[in-house]
């Protein structure tokens, strides 16, 4: 017979499962002055990126599907493009603000579909992780 499973590994969600991987992560991405933190949260609907200095705790640049400049651009492609195009215009701001070297968090999410089609199109633009 195999082990029983207690009450409490039954309720794990895949929410609390994420923010388990994504505090994993974040226990060695650590971004600086020199070297940023390129962060990825997605949601059912629409993607969000950010750029930031965790020394100071300041978000130096950010993009989202949800960005009144960007939601016209997206309108009607498909997720993992709109998630691209994304990346390509947080690429085009962070060069803006003197940004080239970032360390991707990918937020506890697999590096697959929306989450890597927003690194492809940030590597696209320039930035460099």
């Amino acid at each position: 017979m195999g082990r029983r499973m207690s009450s409490r590994q039954r309720r794990r969600s895949p929410r609390a499962a994420r923010k388990r991987r994504h505090l994993r992560v974040r226990k060695r991405v650590f971004g600086t002055p020199e070297r940023p933190r390129l962060n990825v949260y997605r949601s059912l609907t629409n993607i969000y990126a950010q750029i930031i200095d965790d020394t100071k705790g300041h978000t130096l640049v950010s993009a989202s599907t949800l960005d009144r400049k960007i939601r016209d651009q997206v309108k009607g492609l498909k997720p993992v493009e709109a998630a691209r195009k994304v990346g390509q215009i947080l690429a085009e701001r962070a060069k803006a603000a003197g940004i080239t070297k970032v360390v991707f968090d990918r937020g506890g999410y697999k590096y697959h579909g929306r989450v890597k089609a927003l690194a492809e199109g940030a590597r696209e633009g320039g930035l460099e992780f």
